[in-house]
């Protein structure tokens, strides 16, 4: 009896070639894809170059050292994009389906404050019920982190959204209000309520200059025509707190890093200011490991609903 005759050689090889391609694609490097992949960069160049023989098209403009999907090139990536992560992340998938979750990795990007002040109770839950499973937390600012979501470095990330782009899904998980902090001792300590003309003289104390508070107390400023100077600027909530603390200066800040011990006056400031929100945030068509999933239902039991009718609705 004949054999059946064996697959063509570029057929055998296709996995491995789109996840080359899916790398070179996430990184816009091929020697930042070789080094991903252990591989060296002749090798991740020839995967790339059988892909574009076989579609009989270009993949990727090329551009000094950085590379650049072609419009086929965005085609190729969102079909095979999922097939390699399922691929991938078989392993812990059929585990999950066997009823079992007792391995395996998750990544979350966060900022500063989410990490302090959100994810810390859901954190030591999702340990306790799930010791094996290693949490990678990446602590990096809003825009890095919505680099590595686009980039699939990271399974989700936590935080505040401002501006929601057309790939990226985002579900609130909790919101706090905006409030003026003081030292107790501070003229505007003992007011109810104050107005921007009223914190307008007074020197501020504020997070880095690229980051969503200072855009947004300078917008709020800006649109009631008053000026503002900020005294310091300082990374982290509780570095802020503890300089107000030492009359530096009067900060605005989101009431998440407040816990009420701090030797400080808070006044609202919700006539100006909208709440902040933090939640889960992702791209859209992401495909989600096992571990991420049970995270993710952890914090908002309704995410997959939610995520599931906003696809459709797009879609």
């Amino acid at each position: 009896m004949a054999s059946s005759p064996s697959p063509p050689y570029y057929k055998q090889n296709r996995l491995k070639q789109l996840r080359a391609f899916c790398n070179a694609a996430q990184t816009e490097s091929v020697s930042e894809a070789a080094e991903r992949l252990f591989l060296s960069q002749p090798t991740v160049s020839l995967q790339i170059q059988a892909l574009e023989r076989e579609f009989e098209t270009m993949l990727f403009e090329r551009r000094g050292p950085k590379i650049r999907l072609t419009p086929e090139g965005k085609t190729l990536y969102k079909l095979a994009q999922p097939l390699i992560q399922g691929i991938d992340g078989l392993h812990e998938t059929f585990i999950a389906k066997c009823g079992s979750l007792e391995s395996g990795e998750l990544n979350i990007a966060a900022g500063e404050s989410t990490i302090l002040y959100v994810l810390p109770d859901i954190m030591r839950a999702f340990s306790e019920k799930y010791p094996k499973i290693r949490i990678k937390l990446q602590n990096v600012p809003g825009r890095d982190g919505m680099n590595m979501i686009r980039g699939d470095q990271v399974d989700f990330a936590v935080g505040s959204m401002s501006e929601l782009a057309d790939d990226i899904f985002y579900h609130p998980i909790v919101s706090y209000k905006t409030v003026l902090i003081t030292p107790l001792d501070h003229p505007l300590a003992n007011k109810e309520s104050v107005t921007l003309q009223d914190i307008s003289p007074h020197g501020l104390i504020l997070p880095p200059h690229h980051l969503s508070t200072w855009r947004m107390v300078d917008l709020v400023f800006k649109q009631h025509n008053l000026n503002y100077r900020v005294n310091l600027e300082a990374g982290g909530w509780e570095v802020i707190k503890k300089y107000v603390e030492q009359g530096m200066g009067i900060s605005i800040v989101s009431d998440v890093c407040l816990n009420g011990d701090e030797k400080l006056a808070r006044i609202p400031l919700d006539q100006y200011f909208p709440d902040r929100g933090y939640g889960v945030v992702m791209r859209r068509g992401k495909f989600l490991s096992p571990q991420s999933k049970r995270f993710i239902e952890m914090m908002v039991p309704d995410f997959f609903e939610a995520r599931d009718l906003a696809e459709q609705e797009s879609g």
